[in-house]
């Protein structure tokens, strides 16, 4: 695969393990091409962040390397980026906006409001499955939505901590991954838990998942690699029924639906020591599993700054070869050399 010098800054492997087209490393000449063309199709446009190879191709596969789908799919994500959107209006904190790119760093820095979620709705990334990648964990059945209001947590907020921890994925959790596997990895294994959803809930969990999966199908294409869905009852099933036919075949078959009898299944895929011991594993993390940050990421010898902890004067300056009038120059406009050197660099890391 060819890299491009001014985007591609990668610390970590970026060949894709299994041999599959249109995967990293596994190019055909005339999707080697198209990369080129939707980056200079986004340069012309005047955008700036993002235009990795690794990047640019996750789009690519998700819209079958159709270029001008891909730039589509691209642009709307900035834009979105830009300033976060709920029901389709602009999502507001405390009456401001919110932009992705500085509310990373920025939020949750104490952990403060993880510790209270979790009362209410544990969601946590937890140590790596047998193939290297991340495992993230939801318990929807222990969502209230109720209480979180009484603790002063929007639905709003709910929508800001995901995508926060999409980025977090994407950079420090998968890097780090890879560096440990020696490949690379760009995608998550994911345990969804259904224990505790029935008609009391269903709405509010269910509301949740549908804009929970339309931030993933919209804006993080290809991070899906296999998602387990446990203790599901009749009432998932008939939905399940109704959703399954509209999804792409490729995304359904990732998705195994176990019901209560489940952890022969997943230990196939996650070693005991790394699976919560409520999910037929072993490991008991001290203060909770959902607490504990636990994996690769917070491993000296993988882990590294994410491209969001990074000062301004470690970035490399990194401008388009064509800097057009479109939306994207429009964005850009009224940033520092230094500001346009480190978002420029920060792709590289965040292949978000």
């Amino acid at each position: 695969m060819e890299l491009d010098p001014k985007y591609d800054h990668y610390d970590f492997p970026t060949t894709a393990p299994v041999a599959k087209p249109g995967h990293p490393g596994h190019l055909t000449e005339a999707q080697q091409a198209q990369v080129h063309q939707l980056r200079m199709m986004l340069e012309t446009e005047g955008y700036t962040k993002r235009l990795d190879t690794l990047t640019l191709l996750r789009f690519l596969r998700a819209r079958k390397f159709d270029v001008n789908l891909s730039k589509k799919m691209f642009v709307d994500c900035e834009k979105w980026r830009e300033t976060l959107t709920y029901a389709g209006q602009p999502l507001k904190l405390d009456g401001r906006t919110i932009n992705l790119d500085k509310e990373v760093s920025e939020w949750d820095k104490d952990g403060s409001f993880k510790k209270k979620v979790s009362k209410w709705y544990p969601q946590y990334y937890h140590k790596t499955d047998k193939d290297g990648r991340p495992v993230y964990i939801e318990q929807l059945g222990k969502i209230d939505i109720n209480a979180m209001k009484n603790e002063g947590i929007e639905y709003e907020h709910m929508l800001v901590n995901l995508a926060v921890e999409y980025e977090k994925m994407a950079d420090p959790r998968l890097p780090a991954c890879s560096r440990k596997a020696g490949q690379l990895l760009e995608t998550s294994c994911t345990i969804m838990d259904f224990n505790g959803v029935g008609f009391g809930n269903a709405r509010q969990v269910f509301g949740y998942i549908q804009e929970a999966s339309g931030m993933s199908q919209n804006y993080y294409p290809e991070r899906l690699g296999r998602m387990y869905l446990i203790n599901t009852n009749w009432l998932f099933t008939g939905v399940w029924r109704m959703i399954r036919p509209l999804l792409d075949p490729v995304t359904v078959e990732k998705i195994h639906v176990l019901g209560g009898n489940y952890q022969k299944e997943l230990l196939s895929q996650i070693p005991a020591e790394n699976l919560p011991k409520e999910f037929g594993g072993t490991c008991q993390c001290e203060g909770g599993c959902e607490l504990s940050n636990a994996g690769p990421w917070c491993d000296p010898e993988y882990a590294r700054p994410a491209w969001w902890e990074k000062k301004e004067d470690d970035a490399i300056e990194n401008r388009p070869t064509e800097v057009g009038t479109g939306e994207g120059a429009t964005a850009a406009a009224g940033t520092t050399a230094a500001e346009e050197g480190a978002e420029a660099k920060a792709p590289a890391q965040a292949t978000a």
